[in-house]
């Protein structure tokens, strides 16, 4: 009896290993032919009569062309069987698995399905207590001994009740229904080419994970490991091309048109790049000449004058807006970005000294990072109010305090308009970033100021240092890590101020031009002019900037940290 055993168990495992060849030449069989069929994909978007925009056939191309490599070398890699072929077929067949599926549901309306199906799930939930009844019910069947044929009853039981309960189930949300009238949306040969690409993608991918698949491809421990790992990243991978990296190359595409988010945009090269740095330079005469006699004004307005070594100059660009939102970003990152660091990490040293309360000061510095930027904006925007606000009140308190005590006007009511005069609104708007970036910059140098053994601050106590000496020759270069990166994200965060002027000034930008920055003058172009391409141009100069100062300062990280060592 053992022998016969034996033998059936080793003609199983060769039936086993037959079925897995067969499957992997047949998998090697389809590459191939996938291959085919997307370099004539690439044909039919050029040749054939369809009415794509030129963007939409590049992509497609693309596309097609990655997946004819990608199948071409996974088709070698099986027939070798090298586990990097099987490693290919996976995420090639997984990937357009994913496409075709959503791509399905979106033509078949399965996701508005699913929101009916939603509103109608609580007539169907009473029903799933009789598939938990049914699973209770099979679990008796490890409960009767040694009696396997009562056991196969009681789980067949189990299983019939279960089934009966979600058929019921599926009948009370009206599932049913909806599944057939899916099914009687499955016509014309897109939809039925989608399902069917699903159901073969599905199914491939499926067989290739196998472990009969996987041992023939010679797969590892560390391998499997990987793979399991990517499975696992995979909706963030995907979500991640989808939403980040696909937009942000179709951006840069967008920046080298004229598009305006609703005709078919035109190709224009570096046209909306030439007009952000379009700068004409000329010499005057006179420090009142007018412009129009050196400039030529229908293409370029007054910038900016200024005198070297008595000599009188005037600086024109075509696009003057973008010049001034450039000048009031630049100005608001040197004023917000030291309120909001130096004082953090002065604040931090107080919160790590270990008197009692220190942790409710740490939550209230905190408060303003996590608050809402709108609701905060709205209520410094009643603080700044000239006739009823508090700051102004608060001024004129003290005013007349000291004048009252000198019993003269000693000093002047300067009755400021935070948000009305050109000379402070941005000042203003430096205030109110400094004050909510200040916590949570304070909560970064206090994790940094955390990590510093206590030790060297003794040692250094033993050797006479005081606290300033300390703080100078211990503190501050054992945080340059976390100071680099409290500068490095502050100035990114300056650079793209948007929320606070958007809410705090009438209009975004006033007064004049005296708070426009690059990003609300970016989303003056983009969605109130409609010139999407000017606006993709003017992020990716901003991207530039931010790109050049982050790595301006990973240099002085990195130059500083070689001058220590």
């Amino acid at each position: 009896m053992e022998v016969t055993g034996e033998k059936e168990v080793q003609s199983e495992a060769e039936k086993s290993s037959r079925r897995t060849q067969l499957f992997l030449r047949i998998a090697t069989i389809w590459h191939v032919v996938l291959a085919v069929l997307a370099l004539a994909g690439i044909l039919a978007l050029w040749l054939g009569n369809f009415e794509l925009s030129t963007v939409i056939r590049l992509i497609g191309s693309f596309a097609f062309l990655l997946t004819a490599a990608i199948s071409l070398f996974a088709a070698g890699g099986i027939h070798r069987r090298q586990h990097r072929g099987r490693v290919a077929s996976l995420a090639l067949n997984y990937l357009w698995f994913i496409g075709c599926l959503a791509a399905t549901f979106h033509y078949l309306g399965i996701f508005i399905g699913i929101d009916s199906l939603a509103e109608n799930l609580a007539r169907g939930l009473p029903f799933l207590g009789i598939v938990v009844a049914g699973y209770i019910l099979r679990g008796f069947a490890n409960r009767v001994g040694d009696d396997y044929s009562r056991a196969r009853r009681i789980r067949q039981a189990g299983n019939i009740v279960m089934a009966a309960g979600f058929l019921i189930f599926l009948l009370a949300v009206g599932l049913i229904p909806g599944v057939i009238t899916l099914l009687g949306r499955i016509a014309g040969i897109d939809r039925i080419g989608l399902v069917i690409g699903s159901i073969l993608f599905g199914t491939m991918t499926f067989l290739m994970w196998r472990a009969p698949a996987a041992k023939a491809m010679g797969e590892r421990e560390k391998d499997n490991e990987m793979l399991n790992g990517y499975l696992f990243l995979s909706p963030n991978l995907i979500g991640f091309l989808l939403f980040f990296a696909g937009p942000l190359l179709f951006s840069l595409y967008v920046s080298f048109t004229d598009s305006d988010a609703f005709g078919q945009p035109n190709w224009i090269g570096l046209a909306n790049y030439a007009e952000i740095f379009n700068l004409d330079f000329a010499q005057l005469e006179s420090a009142d000449q007018l412009a129009n006699q050196v400039l030529d004004v229908t293409v370029h307005a007054e910038l900016m004058r200024f005198s070297i070594f008595g000599r009188h100059f005037l600086l024109g660009a075509q696009d003057k807006l973008f010049w001034i939102s450039l000048r009031n970003t630049v100005f608001f990152v040197l004023l917000a970005v030291p309120f909001s660091v130096i004082p953090a990490l002065f604040l931090a040293s107080v919160l790590n000294s270990k008197l009692r309360g220190m942790k409710f000061f740490r939550t209230i510095y905190f408060l303003p990072s996590v608050a809402a930027v709108v609701g905060v904006a709205l209520i410094w925007r009643w603080l700044y109010n000239s006739a009823v606000g508090w700051i102004n009140f608060g001024i004129t308190s003290g005013v007349n305090v000291i004048n009252g005590i000198a019993g003269s006007e000693v000093l002047m009511d300067p009755q400021i308009g935070w948000l009305s005069d050109t000379k402070v609104a941005l000042l203003a708007v430096v205030i109110i970033a400094s004050w909510q970036w200040l916590g949570f910059n304070t909560i970064l140098y206090l994790a940094g100021l955390q990590g510093i053994p206590g030790v060297l601050y003794e040692a250094a106590q033993v050797d006479g240092a005081g606290i300033w000496t300390r703080f100078r020759r211990l503190t501050v270069p054992l945080l340059a890590p976390t100071t680099f990166f409290v500068l490095t994200t502050t100035t990114i965060q300056a650079m793209q101020l948007f929320d606070q002027v958007f809410v705090l000034t009438t209009p975004p930008g006033g007064p004049g031009t005296s708070t426009l920055t690059i990003v609300l003058y970016l989303y003056n172009q983009g969605f109130r002019n409609f010139r999407q391409g000017y606006a993709a141009a003017i992020a990716w100069v901003l991207f530039l900037l931010i790109f050049a100062a982050t790595i301006f300062q990973f240099q002085r990280q990195r130059t500083a940290g070689a001058v220590e060592s």
